[in-house]
């Protein structure tokens, strides 16, 4: 069983935000930060945490409107796209920073996320150094969120898409792990056939044997020396 409750957390430029920590009865010395999709610190994202948690991870799923929307309720009923509209890759840098932070002293800490998510999780590892984080993955990342990588090297980055998926474009995410390539950042990419986009959360039940090939994708992935 692993412990989990709702925490704020507080961001470099003082952005109060809502966060879900899940501790591990048994650690395996590593940590996760979790990045959730358009919708926020949904329930889903929640019940992720604790999932991590009860496989060894000391884990913090974020949530993203803390400037926008305040510390509320992010249920089926939360308005996103208004809040979504105004998210900086800057922003999420300050506020993933500060779970980051919160995780330090446990072990290497990695970072995942979905569709939005996905995109700010591997934009945000792959840049110089690694914004402190031992890996980065995205699930499914739309890119359209987010500006190639910039610097580097960053930490590795490992990218779970659908095949079906059309967020977006193969020529898109070429190009981006064109820009990892050229500043040095290892990346690998795992595309499941057939599956369409957010296959892990919204299409689980529809997906299920994927899932679970995509969840010992990210066991292996941060098991891996840094």
């Amino acid at each position: 069983m692993a412990s989990h409750e709702q925490i704020e957390l507080t961001a470099a430029d003082g952005n109060r935000f809502l966060a879900y920590r899940a501790v591990p009865e048994q650690p395996n010395g590593r940590a996760m930060v979790i990045l959730p999709d358009i919708r926020g610190l949904h329930p889903y994202y929640r019940d992720l945490a604790v999932r991590f948690a009860e496989a060894g991870f000391h884990a913090i799923a974020i949530d993203y409107f803390g400037r926008s929307a305040g510390i509320g309720d992010r249920s089926d009923d939360f308005a996103f796209m208004p809040h979504v509209e105004q998210l900086t890759t800057d922003h999420v840098r300050a506020d993933a920073r500060a779970a980051t932070e919160a995780l330090a002293e446990v072990g290497p800490v990695f970072i995942v996320g979905f569709c939005l998510g996905g995109a700010h999780a591997v934009r945000q590892a792959s840049e110089s150094g690694g914004n402190g984080l031992a890996g980065g993955i995205g699930f499914y990342p739309t890119l359209r969120f987010v500006d190639d990588p910039s610097s580097g090297p960053g930490a590795p980055v490992l990218m779970l898409r659908g095949g079906a998926d059309t967020a977006t474009t193969p020529e898109r995410f070429a190009a981006f792990e064109a820009k990892l390539d050229e500043y040095g950042t290892a990346h690998e990419a795992v595309v499941f056939e057939g599956a369409p986009h957010s296959f892990f959360d919204r299409s689980y039940g529809e997906w299920a044997e994927t899932c679970q090939a995509a969840w010992q994708k990210i066991l292996d992935f941060t098991e891996r020396p840094a």
